[in-house]
């Protein structure tokens, strides 16, 4: 693959991209991958913590956008955080199963099989409360100032450390993690 672009996020027309992926246009998904792989990498590998492991989701989130581009709803947020988050649910999964990993014979794995499929029909139902939940995040991040509301998207959906907030918004370390701490308070009394 070739080197990743230089363009800055903001410049980047995610939303273009994921629209491409969904009519299976290649170029859509290289772009991608060229703009951010090396950042979604990192966001891996601070959840998995090893480089073979955040690879694997890497690669494996790079095939769960090509095939589900088609379902990113730009009503519901921006096709990066959709991007990231697809990155950070992977990794999370796989550190999930990675504690849980134990082999089984084949009896006992149809019926786990047949016990998830039980669960992701009851977590249909909770769809439309996970949606009404994720705009009424929405709503409350809006309330919030710019450069606040940045800083809670750059630590929880881009995965950047204070240190690393610091940098992006040349803000000085000490009030990036008070507004962190104080915009996640305010989150939490507007969800509630």
């Amino acid at each position: 693959m070739e080197p990743p672009l230089t363009t800055a996020p903001d410049d980047f027309d995610y939303e273009r991209a994921l629209q491409g992926c969904a009519r299976g246009e290649r170029q859509a998904l290289q772009d991608i991958y060229r703009q951010d792989s090396r950042h979604l990498l990192g966001v891996a590998l601070r959840i998995v913590r090893q480089r073979q492991q955040a690879e694997d989701v890497v690669h494996d989130a790079f095939m769960a956008i090509w095939t589900q581009a088609a379902s990113f709803d730009a009503r519901r947020g921006s096709g990066r955080g959709w991007i990231y988050s697809v990155v950070r649910n992977l990794a999370l999964n796989a550190v999930r199963n990675g504690a849980r990993e134990v082999s089984v014979d084949e009896e006992t794995a149809e019926a786990l099989d047949a016990q998830h499929s039980l669960e992701a029909h009851a977590q249909i139902a909770d769809a439309f409360d996970l949606r009404v939940s994720l705009g009424k995040l929405n709503d409350c991040l809006a309330r919030l100032e710019p450069a606040r509301r940045n800083c809670i998207l750059y630590a929880y959906v881009d995965g950047c450390s204070h240190g690393e907030i610091a940098e992006r918004t040349q803000t000085p370390l000490g009030t990036v993690k008070a507004w962190i701490k104080r915009s996640m308070g305010s989150l939490r009394e507007c969800m509630a």
